[in-house]
C-alpha cells in the first residue's frame, strides 16, 4: 500500500492534467482573443461609394452588417469612387491595396457603360485589374455589369460578356449583375434612376451577400486572415 503522502500526490497529478486538458479543449473551442476581423475591399464607383446616401444606408455599411448578422466579423472597406471608371480603376489600385485587404470586390463598368466606352477598353482594363489581383493571390468576387440599352444590340452584345468571360478566364467568382432587382425600379432608385436608394441598397445586399460569403468560405478566411 501507498503511503498517503503518494496516493495524495497521484491524486493531484490526475487533477492537474484533467484541468490541463479542459482547458485546451476550452481554448480550442473559444475564439482567438483579439481576433482581427476580414478585410474586404469593395472596390468600385458611386453604386459602391454610396451616392446620395447617408453613410450607414451606403453599401459598404449595409453589406457590413449582413455580414456580421451572418455570424461573420468582416471590416468592409469603402474603395468607391463616384465617375469612376475602368480606367480610373486601373489607375488608383495599387493605391486602395495599400489597405492590405483580405479580399476584394470588384465593382466597376457601370460608367463606361453610361458613356459608350469602347467594351474592348473596358475588357483590357478589367483584364488589368484582375492581373495585377491574381498577382497579389487575392481572393476576389467580381460584380457583373449590363449596357444600357439606349447604345444599341451590337454595343451590349459586345459588353456584356465581358464579365462572364474575364471570371471563367481568370478563375475568380461572379456575380452575375450588381443592380439585379434594382435596375429600372422606380421605388428601388433615387430621382436620378440610376443610384439606388437605401431600399435598393438592401435588395443588391441580399443577392450579393452569399457570393460574398461563399469566397469566404472557400479561401478559409475565417480561419485565417492573409498573411
Amino acid at each position: 500500500m501507498l503511503p498517503n503522502n503518494s496516493v495524495n500526490g497521484a491524486r493531484s497529478a490526475r487533477v492537474n492534467v484533467a484541468s490541463i486538458a479542459l482547458a485546451l479543449i476550452l481554448v480550442g473551442l473559444a475564439p482567438a482573443a483579439g481576433a482581427e476581423p476580414i478585410r474586404l475591399l469593395a472596390f468600385g464607383d458611386s453604386l459602391v461609394a454610396g451616392y446620395g446616401l447617408a453613410e450607414e444606408e451606403g453599401f459598404t455599411a449595409r453589406l457590413q452588417t449582413a455580414l456580421a448578422d451572418a455570424g461573420y466579423d468582416v471590416e468592409v472597406i469603402n474603395g468607391g469612387v463616384s465617375g469612376d471608371t475602368t480606367a480610373g480603376g486601373v489607375a488608383r489600385l495599387d493605391w486602395a491595396l495599400f489597405d492590405r485587404p483580405d479580399m476584394v470586390l470588384l465593382e466597376l463598368g457601370a460608367n463606361d457603360a453610361l458613356r459608350g466606352v469602347d467594351p474592348a477598353v473596358s475588357r483590357a482594363n478589367l483584364a488589368t485589374m484582375l492581373d495585377r489581383l491574381n498577382a497579389e493571390d487575392m481572393p476576389t468576387l467580381m460584380a457583373g455589369m449590363l449596357a444600357p440599352r439606349n447604345w444599341g444590340s451590337d454595343y451590349a452584345a459586345a459588353f456584356d460578356p465581358i464579365y462572364p468571360d474575364l471570371a471563367d478566364e481568370y478563375g475568380v467568382a461572379l456575380y452575375p449583375f450588381f443592380l439585379e432587382g434594382v435596375a429600372a425600379e422606380p421605388a428601388l432608385n433615387q430621382p436620378d434612376g440610376i443610384h439606388p436608394n437605401a431600399a435598393g441598397v438592401d435588395v443588391i445586399v441580399d443577392g450579393i451577400l452569399p457570393y460574398v460569403i461563399q469566397v469566404i468560405d472557400e479561401y478559409g478566411l475565417v480561419d485565417g486572415r492573409r498573411s
